[in-house]
């Protein structure tokens, strides 16, 4: 969105994408058909705002959807921290989740009211149980400490004893970004330990990692591969045996993605990339902002569409 340019009125039922580079993402290609598949009468407009836009950016795309009466809600990727922090004002329900980690990334209508929800740790807590082991705690190093992080580390953090991870290491650029997160898990009843590093170099990044334990699970949140280029890591890098890689993105160069993938069969890697959690924060946003009942048939449906249309 250009700062200086207003959202013109809808004429037609409408789901806004807010984020970055929106017309990259599969979304864009896969919502008409999961529209079709679900007898939406809505189509799916991008609305781009740059890293770390004006609060007065975020206010006029909020209360465009709020007085728009052809604006369904809306799915926020990047911005939900910032968006929220601009607009907190303009919601008039916040849901627990949104209150306690301080973003929205689903915007939906309640009648004539405006509603505000963080469907991240849904939807982490669901791609977490698509490959990480049951019964299985472990050591996670998540490097990035933004949206994403806060998300997976609640929803870890508060899982069943036997699945919750026993350490929960966060490294950041951004001191105020600990500093948030840090505030946030104080107020969890876990037993999980998490500890809080500053760091902006590659290479302290590789020596953090060659002190982890076999079968940690590291966590590419830094938005490096697709937001921006390039990794979190160098090429150097040697990753715990029988570890888990998840690289957030599912589309971009993903470079930590291909790191990971180079030593796959040596160190008996599980890798992932973004996929999963693609569909089920889409899925959870969309079930929300339409009122829809997520079903294990529906959820099948949803995947199936998006595989054709996957990206490779």
């Amino acid at each position: 969105m250009d700062e200086h340019q207003p959202l013109a009125p809808r004429h037609t039922a409408t789901f806004y994408f807010i984020g970055v580079s929106t017309l990259q993402s599969s979304i864009m290609n896969v919502f008409p058909r999961w529209a079709t598949m679900l007898g939406l009468d809505a189509q799916i407009l991008g609305c781009d705002a740059p890293l770390g836009a004006s609060p007065a950016t975020y206010r006029a795309i909020v209360e465009h959807i709020k007085h728009d009466p052809h604006v369904r809600g809306a799915l926020v990727t990047t911005h939900k921290i910032d968006l929220l922090n601009a607009t907190r004002d303009l919601f008039d329900q916040l849901d627990p989740y949104a209150q306690q980690c301080g973003e929205v990334s689903c915007i939906a209508k309640r009648g004539n009211e405006l509603w505000g929800f963080a469907k991240d740790p849904i939807s982490s807590a669901l791609s977490w149980a698509h490959f990480v082991p049951p019964t299985y705690r472990p050591t996670v190093l998540c490097l990035g400490a933004g949206g994403a992080a806060m998300a997976i580390s609640l929803a870890t953090a508060t899982l069943p004893l036997a699945q919750r991870p026993t350490r929960f290491i966060v490294v950041d650029i951004n001191p105020t970004r600990l500093d948030h997160l840090r505030e946030v898990h104080q107020g969890l009843h876990t037993d999980t330990q998490f500890e809080y590093i500053l760091n902006a170099d590659a290479l302290t990044n590789d020596a953090l990692i060659h002190t982890l334990p076999e079968r940690a699970v590291i966590i590419n949140a830094t938005g490096m591969g697709k937001d921006r280029p390039g990794s979190p890591v160098t090429d150097a890098v040697q990753f715990p045996h029988g570890g888990i890689l998840w690289e957030l993105n599912y589309r971009g160069e993903r470079q930590f993605l291909q790191q990971a993938r180079t030593q796959e069969g040596k160190r008996q890697l599980i890798v992932e990339d973004g996929w999963v959690y693609f569909l089920h924060g889409w899925t959870q946003v969309i079930a929300e902002v339409f009122q829809l009942e997520l079903t294990a048939d529906r959820m099948e449906q949803f995947d199936s569409i998006a595989s054709e249309l996957r990206p490779h």
